[in-house]
């Protein structure tokens, strides 16, 4: 998904150190994953499934680019803050319904190899800044197509491969390469750390799901 976030090359706003800004960036994701994991620990995953399909997904949608519009556009950090936890809470309830299908100790090594992947391709953006910067639009294009694809194998086929759960996670590896590096190339301010760790937020996410349902399925 595209991200005006990335964009900003100018600011008015006081800069900082980048052991600070990346420090910031750390702190927000770890806030959002703290969020995700009390959800998951006092939210029956029964009450969520007993919402309306379309209360759920009209939600999820109107909350997350809700959240996604006021990260983006604002340059205060508490709105971009608000905004924010507008994406993490409707994230929380997938992840909350996901993970309650799995073995715990499945969602522990799920866990951790998303973790060690994600420094990985936070180090790998470091390294490899402009290769990264150069693979943006080719990974769009084919996160589009897979969805696309996953889309008409579940709907009209009624059939899902996991050679698609792999494409994803491949694609979301990419994306965590490609948001650090274009995180660190726009000016250091809190507000922007804020910003930058709510892309990365959905980017790991979205990878820790694929590599989960990896796991379950070899399982």
């Amino acid at each position: 998904m595209e991200n005006t976030v990335f964009d900003r090359r100018e600011t008015t706003d006081k800069q900082i150190g980048s052991q600070l800004y990346n420090l910031i960036i750390g702190l927000t994701l770890l806030w959002g994953f703290a969020i995700n994991y009390v959800m998951v620990q006092t939210i029956d995953p029964e009450s969520i499934l007993s919402l309306h399909p379309l209360v759920f997904f009209g939600g999820y949608f109107v909350c997350c680019f809700l959240g996604i519009a006021m990260f983006s556009k604002s340059d205060n950090p508490v709105i971009s803050f608000i905004g924010y936890n507008l994406v993490v809470i409707p994230f929380g309830l997938v992840i909350n319904v996901v993970v309650s299908g799995y073995d715990p100790m499945l969602v522990v090594e799920a866990m951790r190899i998303t973790t060690l992947v994600t420094l990985g391709m936070m180090i790998l953006g470091t390294l490899f800044p402009a290769f990264f910067a150069g693979i943006g639009r080719a990974l769009f294009i084919a996160l589009l197509v897979v969805i696309v694809v996953e889309l008409v194998e579940l709907f009209i086929f009624k059939v899902h491969h996991s050679i698609i759960d792999w494409a994803v996670a491949v694609i979301f590896c990419g994306y965590i390469g490609y948001d650090w590096g274009r995180a660190n190339m726009i000016p250091k301010t809190v507000d922007n750390a804020i910003d930058s760790a709510a892309a990365l937020y959905m980017d790991i996410i979205n990878l820790f799901l694929r590599i989960l349902r990896i796991l379950g399925s070899r399982r």
